[in-house]
């Protein structure tokens, strides 16, 4: 049972890694940003939601939230994009209700390993559950804010799509080019490619969101318009 969503898990991680940074490099609000960008989305809610199930059939609580977490961060970002008017709706409620439970898990299990007598908790140390559980809570105050409002529009807007794209997309890319190291040739392992690949969302994401937040008005009606 595990091996055929083994396999879709691996295609759709490695077609969800190479979209994702298709879609960074093409223009924003094109027609082949858009493209690569719902290939992305398909992609990762595939990846993430088989990695939950093969966690769950190998009794790993750890990769159970992170597949979570995963899939929240770009089921919102796609939410977002595809409704013009910014309005909340049930499916918000309930993204709230998830990434509330994974982000308090997550920070407990934080907790457990840095108190245990091994450092770690279901074979991984504090700090990835201490990370994914800020991101969590990031997650949540964004959606709260959404909820209250009623809709989100303008810089906002964007900042909520980018950021939580570019997140899901770094969670996958790390998988990959971090913590399975072993796979790719020694050169790219020895010159920190591997790392620079890693973490090159994070970069993106950063760089766009300063970015964002100097644009004028009209500028951003018009990419919130392309996004959408």
């Amino acid at each position: 049972m595990r091996m055929p969503i083994l396999i879709l898990h691996i295609i759709a991680g490695s077609l969800g890694v190479l979209s994702g940074f298709v879609a960074m490099s093409l223009r924003k609000g094109s027609r082949w940003h858009a493209l690569a960008g719902q290939i992305f989305v398909g992609a990762m809610l595939t990846m993430s939601g088989c990695g939950v199930c093969l966690a769950i059939l190998k009794s790993q609580p750890g990769n159970i939230l992170g597949g979570m977490l995963t899939f929240y961060l770009v089921a919102t970002a796609w939410m977002v994009a595809r409704h013009p008017d910014g309005r909340s709706g049930i499916l918000d409620w309930a993204a709230l209700l998830v990434v509330l439970a994974v982000a308090s898990t997550e920070l407990t299990f934080a907790v457990q390993a840095a108190y245990s007598v091994t450092g770690m908790k279901y074979d991984y140390p504090p700090a990835p559950y201490l990370i994914f559980g800020v991101v969590g809570l990031l997650g949540a105050v964004g959606d709260v804010r959404l909820l209250w409002h009623g809709s989100i529009s303008g810089s906002q807007r964007l900042a909520r799509h980018l950021w939580r794209m570019c997140f899901g997309l770094f969670i996958a890319s790390a998988s990959v080019f971090l913590a399975r190291q072993h796979l790719f040739p020694e050169l790219l392992r020895k010159t920190g490619a591997l790392y620079v690949l890693s973490f090159l969302p994070l970069i993106v994401m950063i760089v766009w969101l300063v970015r964002v937040s100097f644009m004028n008005g009209q500028k951003r009606k018009a990419l919130a318009g392309m996004h959408a």
